[in-house]
């Protein structure tokens, strides 16, 4: 959508006016440098730390996608021996499949407690962990039919080619075959990948020039109750901004480069968030990747089960929340469930929050939205901030797998 809309003159404008404030962004912390210290400095310490030990993700990485292919010649061998003698109880492989699920959750882990991986290493980690995950099983979930209800001969089993092709697409949902493009656009994957490093970059500076200098003594100096409404508000315009940058890195950037490297012509990672009148528009809007794949493998199966679609509506988002709050949890080293109460608890009752259809005030319920995740965005990156500094400042003594509790 942001693709057809940066076409249009006045949202271009938008878009520059971003640009124009990362450009700010450099100035005033290359004059504040030179009046505070007297000399020019660049500091990206703090993200080089962040994204520190390289290797050991690549390593990682490596082999969360050997255990991810390991799972299609393990698939094959169960439909071939189908229709043998020595086939095992599909129970047994229900047994399997569940544990090798529990060795992919848990390896990643220990690979980010072993190493101690800085946040931002363990985020790609954990979150690279979870795709996979879903990919895998969103290739046996579409395949086990295939083999069980059809005939023998009905059935197609695809190849690896296909398979292999599904973990490197941007998205969850498995299909045999895919649209795809004519050619490859090489300056338009070259564009997005450098529109992500300069998001990068933007955060960077949001969080040095107004996370920072706030929370950086936290657990050094006592705190009260009026200075956490203070920091909660300053934080709501730089929080916004980090969730619109990291939209426009990884649902529009990243996904669109993978897209246009692997021919993927189904471009619809999102759709008009920014215009959505409820949340459960929103949530359906926001991110279409992962609502697509929550919709076909939870959802649909839940409702089969259940009969019940609000039921299963809940379980959806305990889910989603569970995985969100799992990521910051591992990442950060402590366990503090703000996010998750308020994903799973706040933004589930907005979902049942709604405008009726021939409702004429649909803006208003659009502006209780960004004001709300105005509020939002600004309690999440005051509290965890909070919390990363209080245990950074006050740290226990001889904790290693243990995580620690909240603190701030």
């Amino acid at each position: 959508i942001l693709r057809d809309l940066l076409q249009v003159s006045h949202v271009q404008t938008i878009y520059n006016i971003f640009v124009a404030l990362l450009a700010v962004f450099v100035l005033n912390t290359v004059i504040y440098d030179f009046i505070d210290t007297g000399r020019l400095s660049l500091d990206f310490s703090i993200m080089f730390w962040a994204f520190g030990k390289v290797s050991t993700v690549i390593n990682v990485w490596l082999v969360m996608l050997i255990m991810s292919l390991l799972i299609f010649p393990l698939f094959r061998f169960w439909h071939s021996s189908q229709s043998t003698w020595y086939h095992l109880p599909n129970i047994v492989w229900l047994v399997g499949y569940i544990g090798y699920i529990v060795v992919f959750c848990v390896f990643p882990i220990q690979e980010v407690y072993t190493h101690n991986l800085p946040p931002v290493s363990s985020i790609i980690i954990l979150t690279e962990q979870i795709r996979l995950i879903l990919k895998v099983h969103a290739f046996v979930r579409s395949n086990v039919p295939k083999v069980l209800y059809t005939s023998e001969n009905e059935n197609e089993i695809p190849e690896f080619g296909q398979y292999l092709y599904f973990l490197f697409c941007p998205t969850l949902v498995y299909r045999d075959h895919y649209p795809m493009t004519p050619c490859i656009r090489w300056d338009y994957v070259v564009s997005n990948f450098f529109q992500v490093a300069m998001c990068i970059l933007y955060t960077y500076y949001v969080f040095a020039r107004f996370c920072v200098p706030v929370f950086r003594n936290t657990g050094k100096e006592a705190g009260n109750f009026k200075n956490l409404i203070l920091s909660a508000f300053s934080c709501m315009l730089p929080g916004t901004m980090v969730l619109v940058l990291g939209f426009f890195a990884i649902l529009h950037s990243w996904l669109n480069a993978f897209a246009e490297m692997t021919r993927f012509a189904d471009r619809m990672f999102y759709k008009d968030w920014w215009n959505a009148p409820s949340y459960a528009d929103w949530y359906r809007t926001w991110n279409v990747v992962v609502h697509d794949w929550l919709y076909t493998y939870i959802y649909k199966d839940l409702v089969q089960l259940t009969n019940n679609r609000n039921l299963s509506t809940v379980a959806v988002f305990v889910v989603s929340a569970i995985a969100h709050e799992y990521v910051l949890m591992f990442a950060f080293r402590f366990f503090f469930p703000i996010l998750f109460t308020m994903f799973g608890g706040v933004g589930l009752s907005f979902v049942f929050l709604k405008p009726s259809k021939h409702n004429k005030h649909s803006q208003w319920w659009n502006i209780f939205m960004w004001i709300t995740l105005f509020l939002g965005n600004g309690l999440l990156m005051c509290l965890y901030s909070q919390e990363w500094y209080a245990t950074q400042n006050c740290p226990r003594k001889n904790v290693r797998y243990t995580l620690k509790k909240g603190r701030s």
